[in-house]
C-alpha cells in the first residue's frame, strides 16, 4: 500500500516535471507568431488534459490543485505591490469609478439580456452576479511577460484586484434575492435578504482583515533581513500562509494576499519592496506555466458545442457590459484617453472565481423553488434547473474567456504603446 502511494507521488511529480519543460517550449512556439505565451501553456494543457492524451487527468488535477492557490495567491501579491498610492493617486478618482462602471455595467446587460431570453427572474439575477467576476491571472501574466509600463497597465492592476470583492458582494445580494424569488414561488414564504447578504460581506472584512495582520508582521520580520534570498524565502511563507488561511476559513485568497501585497508597497520599506520587485518574476514564470497548463487541462473542448443562445448571449452581453461600462466610468473620471479606450479590453478574462460561484449556486440552489418536472421518479425543482444551467453555461464559456482575454489584453497594451 505504502508502495503504490509512493509512486503515485512520484507520478505527481514527474508530470509537474513534463509540464514545466513542455510549456517552457509551447510558450516559446506561441511566442513567436505574436501570441502571449500563456495561450501556449493553455492549449499544452488541453493536450495534455482529458480531451486529448489524458495525462493530466481528473485525479492528477485535484493532486496539484495547491499550485493553482499557490498561483493566484502570488498573482494577487503582485497585484498588491502595484498599488502605491502615490501612483493611485495621480489617476485620482477614475479607478473607483472604472471599478463600479464595469462592474456594475457587466451585471445590468447580462441582468436584462438573459431575462430577456429565459423569462426567467432567478436564474437572470444569478447570471448577472456572476459576470461582474474576472480572472486577475491572465491578465497580470501577459503584463509581465511584455513587461508592460504605463498608465494604462497601473489602471488594470488596480481594477483586476479590486472587482473580484465586489463581485462577491454583489453575487451575495443577487444569489440572495434569487433564492427569495424561489422561494416565495413555492410557497414556502421567503428568505431574509439581509441575511443572506451577511456572510459573503464578512467573508471579504475577514479577508482584508487577515490580509492586514499578514503585512505587519512580514513588514515588522523584513526590517532584519540583509538580502534578495531571505526576502524572498519569507515572502513565499506568507504567502503560503495567507493563502492556507484563506483556503482552510473559506475567504478569498485573491483579497487577501492582495492588501498583503498593497501594505508591503505602502509602508515606506523600499528595499524590501525593491528585493521582492526583483526575485518575484522568476518564480512567478514557473507558477504561470504550471497555473495555465492545469488550467488548460480542465477545458474540455468537446463541451463547447454546448454552448447554446444563453451561452452566446452571455458571452456578448458580459463583454459589452464590462467594456462599455469601463469606458463609461473612465469618462466620469476623466482618466486618460488610453485608459478610457482599452481599459475594458484587458478585463474580460473569467474562470476560476466565476466557475466557483457557479458551483455554490449548484450546491445552495438544490431541492429549492416549485417542482419543475419527474424523471425517472426524481423530483426536479427550479433551483435544480438553475444549477444546472449556471455551472454548464459559465464553465462552457470561461472556454471563450480564458482565451480571448490575454489576446485582448496584449492588444490594449500595444494599442496605448505601454509594451516595448
Amino acid at each position: 500500500m505504502h508502495e503504490l502511494s509512493l509512486t503515485k507521488h512520484l507520478i505527481s511529480m514527474e508530470i509537474v516535471g513534463i509540464i514545466l519543460v513542455a510549456g517552457f517550449y509551447f510558450g516559446k512556439l506561441i511566442n513567436k507568431i505574436k501570441l502571449p505565451q500563456i495561450i501556449g501553456f493553455m492549449l499544452l494543457g488541453v493536450i495534455l488534459g482529458p480531451s486529448l492524451v489524458n495525462l493530466v487527468d481528473h485525479e492528477i488535477q485535484l493532486k496539484l490543485g495547491f499550485l493553482t492557490e499557490l498561483a493566484l495567491g502570488f498573482v494577487a501579491l503582485s497585484i498588491g505591490l502595484e498599488l502605491d498610492l502615490k501612483d493611485l493617486k495621480k489617476q485620482g478618482s477614475a479607478i473607483i469609478f472604472i471599478i463600479l462602471a464595469e462592474s456594475f455595467g457587466a451585471f445590468f446587460l447580462v441582468f436584462f439580456s438573459c431575462w430577456w431570453i429565459t423569462d426567467n427572474l432567478p436564474m437572470a439575477l444569478i447570471f448577472a452576479g456572476i459576470a461582474p467576476a474576472s480572472a486577475p491571472a491572465g491578465t497580470v501574466a501577459v503584463i509581465q511577460q511584455y513587461r508592460a509600463k504605463g498608465p494604462l497597465t497601473k489602471a488594470l492592476y488596480a481594477v483586476v484586484g479590486f472587482d473580484d470583492g465586489l463581485c462577491i458582494i454583489i453575487f451575495g445580494f443577487s444569489a440572495a434575492l434569487a433564492r427569495s424569488i424561489l422561494l416565495s414561488e413555492a410557497g414556502n414564504g421567503s428568505s431574509s435578504i439581509l441575511a443572506s447578504m451577511i456572510t459573503p460581506t464578512i467573508e471579504v472584512i475577514l479577508s482584508l482583515l487577515v490580509g492586514i495582520v499578514i503585512a505587519l508582521i512580514f513588514t515588522l520580520l523584513s526590517r532584519g533581513l540583509n538580502n534578495a534570498t531571505d526576502t524572498l524565502i519569507h515572502v513565499f511563507a506568507f504567502v503560503l500562509l495567507a493563502t492556507g488561511i484563506s483556503v482552510h476559513f473559506h475567504l478569498s485568497l485573491i483579497l487577501t494576499n492582495m492588501i498583503f501585497g498593497f501594505f508591503v508597497i505602502n509602508s515606506g520599506n523600499h528595499k524590501t519592496v525593491i528585493r521582492i520587485k526583483t526575485t518575484l518574476p522568476i518564480v512567478m514564470q514557473v507558477l504561470f506555466i504550471l497555473f495555465f497548463t492545469l488550467a488548460g487541462s480542465n477545458l474540455h473542448i468537446g463541451a463547447a458545442s454546448s454552448l447554446g443562445a444563453l451561452g452566446i448571449v452571455y458571452v456578448l452581453s458580459r463583454s459589452a457590459g464590462l467594456i462599455l461600462g469601463s469606458r463609461l466610468g473612465a469618462w466620469i473620471g476623466n482618466a486618460s484617453e488610453n485608459i478610457k479606450k482599452y481599459i475594458g479590453f484587458g478585463i474580460l478574462s473569467q474562470a476560476g472565481v466565476a466557475i466557483g460561484l457557479s458551483l455554490i449556486v449548484s450546491h445552495e440552489f438544490k431541492g429549492i423553488g416549485k417542482i419543475e418536472s419527474v424523471i425517472d421518479g426524481k423530483t426536479i425543482t427550479a433551483g435544480d434547473l438553475i444549477g444546472s444551467v449556471v455551472l454548464t453555461s459559465v464553465t462552457v464559456t470561461c472556454i471563450f474567456f480564458e482565451i480571448i482575454g490575454p489576446i485582448l489584453t496584449h492588444y490594449a497594451l500595444k494599442k496605448a504603446n505601454e509594451i516595448k
